[in-house]
């Protein structure tokens, strides 16, 4: 299909395409995939990950039109990468927990980028592999997750917290100083959401899709306002603080009891399934 597609006698838009025209829309596709998985949308994340394919094969339809790959060729490289990276199930090595598995992952990935040195002779960094281009916040997730694997991490999660103390501190003061400096301020909030990153890292959270999962509340609450609002005829020129709040919290006692009565029929439903 994506080859009819992208014939001279079939669609203008897919013709046109190129790399860079696709990097957006695969974006896209791949967060809503993050979407409809953590809103347990079985049918939507079924659909979504079809959208995400779809991007996949176009990227390697363009790849073979050029001569540069072809998908079958990316499909046999990730098999032949996952078979020399899991060497405890293909292979004749035992492990005996999930970090040292991760260790291992990336002893033989530091291996396999020894060949590929470039034309300094210099070795890859351990972070080559996490692109540039990632959202900041996820980009701080990962590359500090490949950092902790090779035992640059703190060894509690109070260090990690109390980290947290120290930056909130150092931007306190470049904050409060008599003539701030915009480019101090701008480096302390940048070591400040590195440090939140890491508190998710630490408890088990990718907080790319945590702040989305946010960003999405605050539009619903916020919407609440704006149709209560809406409800009485009044503007925002016309309309307090304490009024907004006063929305807001009825946003979030909707919110939960919703989110109740979801739990109950969900164990409702479990009980009779045992049953």
């Amino acid at each position: 299909m994506m080859s009819r597609l992208r014939a001279d006698d079939g669609c203008p838009w897919d013709r046109e395409q190129t790399y860079a025209t696709l990097g957006p829309m695969l974006l896209e596709e791949a967060y809503e995939v993050l979407e409809a998985a953590e809103a347990e949308d079985w049918n939507e994340l079924r659909d979504e990950l079809g959208d995400l394919l779809f991007q996949i094969v176009f990227y390697g339809q363009i790849g073979a039109e050029h001569n540069h790959f072809d998908v079958h060729q990316s499909i046999a490289r990730v098999h032949e990468k996952m078979t020399r990276r899991h060497p405890h199930v293909f292979g004749e090595q035992k492990v005996i927990s999930t970090a040292e598995v991760l260790s291992n992952w990336e002893a033989i990935k530091a291996a396999e980028r020894r060949p590929e040195e470039n034309e300094d002779n210099e070795k890859q960094s351990l972070l080559d592999g996490t692109s540039t281009r990632l959202p900041a916040l996820l980009e701080a997730f990962l590359l500090t997750t490949k950092a902790a694997r090779v035992g640059f991490d703190w060894k509690q999660g109070e260090e990690v917290f109390n980290k947290l103390s120290e930056e909130l501190r150092e931007l306190g003061e470049e904050v409060n100083r008599e003539e701030r400096d915009q480019g101090a301020i701008a480096e302390e909030i940048g070591d400040l959401l590195f440090v939140i990153a890491n508190i998710a890292r630490w408890y088990g959270v990718e907080p790319e899709s945590a702040l989305k999962s946010t960003n999405r509340k605050f539009r619903r609450r916020f919407s609440h306002i704006e149709k209560r609002l809406d409800e009485k005829g009044k503007e925002w020129t016309d309309t307090s603080l304490a009024e907004m709040d006063e929305h807001w919290d009825e946003a979030k006692r909707i919110e939960r009891e919703e989110m109740k009565r979801e739990r109950e029929t969900r164990e409702i439903s479990e009980t009779r399934e045992k049953s």
